[in-house]
């Protein structure tokens, strides 16, 4: 994804009353820091892709990275990924906080789970480590009714300027306690380590299902010598096909109702209409989005095959009812485009 270019507004930009767009790869919002951290880059960049699937252009995209006083506490970065839509401009469809380990030292403090986890090391690494440890014995008289408190004390101390003010002086200050090396041991052991235990940080992007409605209805919308047309994505179009008798007569319905019926064993949002000329079903299809338009003709009853009609184009192709199924499964899984779905047809 290094690769990947994002359109910022930046802090810095907003702050000379600007909104100049600075462009950058991931890479180099990163390297820059413009970008804290790459699992944050990650999701803005699934964040864009997922609003160019719903039809929204990179150049229509930005993301505008909030202030000091605009950004929740426990963030240390947030940007807003906001969509120009032509009724309202400027609009916020989601947010990615960079919230670092916030909500699991929370969730550690009140429950009291152990929320870190292990990260094995490539190698195992050996290490010296060091402890002060108070000797009772020695501190309970010479301090007598401080000697609780210089022990909670000496278990904050640094070892190793405790270890240098003994060199050199033969004695360690603390809070006005003269410390002697009789009153401690510095213990020293070799520990082995394969890993390390850390609190996991938190990236998250949050999206606002309502206005991904709006933005999906918005960007489809498109008119086609003066007709609407929803150029719904295909993949969440509400109805997938619809299916259509060239005329109400002659046998054609009950074939066309046949192959609905096959559609909707198999799965697909399929919707059959056979009310008024072809040419004002497609018409209708198209107003609500209907990718695909499958017509049973007279050539169907002599050889099996139908006319299969993009919504956006408006071209046909022609393929075998039974070809069906598989076509469509791959057509809207995006393995397949419209013209692979049969042989064109002169319209």
């Amino acid at each position: 994804m290094e690769n990947e270019t994002l359109r910022f507004l930046l802090g810095e930009t907003r702050l000379k009353g600007s909104e100049e767009i600075t462009e950058l790869t991931v890479k180099e919002a990163l390297e820059k820091g413009y970008v804290k951290v790459d699992w944050q880059a990650f999701f803005m960049v699934l964040a864009k892709k997922f609003m160019a699937s719903l039809g929204v252009p990179p150049e229509k995209q930005r993301f505008i990275e909030k202030l000091d006083w605009e950004k929740a506490h426990y963030a240390v970065q947030s940007f807003d990924q906001e969509v120009y839509l032509d009724r309202w401009g400027w609009t916020e469809v989601s947010g990615h906080a960079y919230r670092t380990d916030y909500d699991l030292k929370q969730h550690m403090k009140f429950s009291r789970v152990d929320m870190r986890i292990f990260k094995p090391a490539e190698k195992p690494i050996e290490r010296e480590e060091v402890k002060i440890t108070p000797i009772p014995a020695k501190i309970g008289p010479a301090f007598k009714k401080d000697a609780a408190k210089i022990m909670e004390l000496l278990s904050k101390v640094d070892v190793k300027e405790l270890e240098r003010s003994f060199s050199t002086k033969g004695f360690y200050m603390l809070e006005g306690f003269k410390i002697l090396p009789e009153h401690v041991e510095i213990m020293r052991r070799k520990v082995v380590e394969r890993g390390k235990r850390f609190i996991p940080h938190v990236v998250e992007p949050s999206f606002g299902s309502d206005r991904l409605f709006y933005v999906a209805l918005e960007y489809a919308y498109q008119l086609k010598e003066n007709r609407v047309v929803l150029r719904f994505p295909r993949d969440i179009a509400p109805v997938q096909v619809g299916v259509y008798p060239l005329v109400s007569r002659d046998g054609l319905p009950e074939k066309a109702m046949e192959v609905h019926r096959m559609l909707l064993n198999e799965g697909f949002y399929s919707e059959y209409d056979e009310s008024g000329s072809i040419g004002r079903r497609y018409a209708r299809a198209d107003e609500i989005g209907v990718p695909l338009g499958i017509t049973v003709d007279y050539q169907t009853l002599e050889d099996g095959t139908v006319t299969i009609r993009d919504r956006d184009s408006w071209s046909q192709v022609r393929n075998k009812i039974e070809a069906l199924p598989e076509l469509l499964h791959r057509y809207f899984r995006y393995k397949l485009d419209f013209e692979d779905l049969g042989e064109p047809v002169e319209t």
